[in-house]
């Protein structure tokens, strides 16, 4: 063999590794969606043909001629539910691909599901969900920010305490995160009940929030984080009662602040209400367990997080 073609085999040979090497992934996008009860979501995946013929059910939703269309991203060919390996969430004791059954129980939805489905689409990034969310819990007591003043709630540490948790442990909980790094995107919150039923509580809600989303981002380290406020609506538009309508008017107002605007986004949602008669429950403080509710919620959020990322990309 000549001493040219040697050399040249060498050459090759050095150059190998660095043509077979695959790039990097790049980072996940983290948002991390938090609140009480209706941010565990009480949506009903099936119908119950005894309440209402088994509307407000995800399964109706589906096979309703009216809404298949819209949500025939939810099943497979077969009827199955889909899982997003492009969307991972952690709730808890449950973490996987984003799929039916990450609400309040296996057999429930929150608004985790659309809202999860409509950043996956739009990312080309891999998506990770953190819920972090226990039912009858107030914002001026439990969630209470440490900006307040009193003692800083308890579930306001946990909270953080939960996704720091996640955070550092990406590489076992998701086997195909492969350190590839992560960023905090974004929060969407959707609290409100056991506030509105106090009136000191109620008349303290705005300035809690605010302070919420200030301490939040102090904690978390990401300046300006987009934060994203679900309205409590659960009764529609037809709630009369005053504490009610004062707190939504509260969630309102926060995202007006000439702090927050741009990088906090309010989305109304009296018009998801499905009344009783329509639903598979009667539950009015769980938005009557009605499913489409639960995903109309979950796309609107998604739908105004992303209008807030565009705006900081500008």
């Amino acid at each position: 063999m000549k001493r040219s073609q040697i050399i040249l085999g060498f050459l090759l040979g050095l150059a190998i590794p660095a043509w077979s090497q695959t790039p990097k992934p790049p980072p996940v996008k983290v948002f991390i969606l938090a609140g009480q009860s209706n941010m565990q979501g009480h949506g009903a995946i099936r119908g119950d043909e005894k309440r209402n013929g088994g509307q407000g059910s995800l399964e109706s939703l589906v096979r309703s001629k009216d809404s298949a269309k819209k949500y025939r991203h939810l099943v497979d060919r077969k009827g199955d539910w889909t899982t997003r390996k492009d969307v991972w969430i952690w709730y808890f004791e449950r973490h996987g691909g984003l799929t039916a059954g990450y609400g309040a129980r296996k057999d429930r939805i929150g608004p985790e599901l659309q809202f999860g489905h409509v950043l996956g689409d739009h990312f080309k990034e891999q998506v990770l969900l953190i819920k972090v969310a226990w039912g009858g819990k107030s914002l001026a007591v439990d969630f209470r920010p440490p900006s307040s003043e009193g003692e800083t709630g308890p579930y306001y540490q946990k909270l953080n305490q939960h996704i720091q948790e996640v955070l550092n442990q990406l590489p076992e909980l998701f086997p195909k995160y492969r350190d590839r790094g992560y960023e905090i995107a974004g929060f969407g919150w959707h609290q409100g009940w056991n506030d509105r039923i106090n009136q000191s509580f109620n008349d303290a809600y705005e300035q809690n929030l605010a302070n919420f989303i200030r301490d939040l981002r102090k904690d978390l380290n990401v300046e300006k984080l987009p934060f994203v406020i679900a309205e409590t609506g659960m009764t529609g538009h037809q709630e009369k009662h005053p504490r009610a309508l004062s707190l939504m008017k509260a969630q309102a107002a926060v995202a007006e602040y000439p702090e927050f605007r741009g990088n906090v986004a309010f989305v109304g949602t009296k018009d998801f209400y499905r009344p009783p008669e329509a639903s598979p429950s009667s539950q009015g403080y769980h938005w009557n367990s009605n499913a489409e509710t639960y995903c109309l919620i979950g796309e609107g959020m998604a739908t105004a997080m992303l209008g807030l990322l565009k705006g900081s990309s500008q």
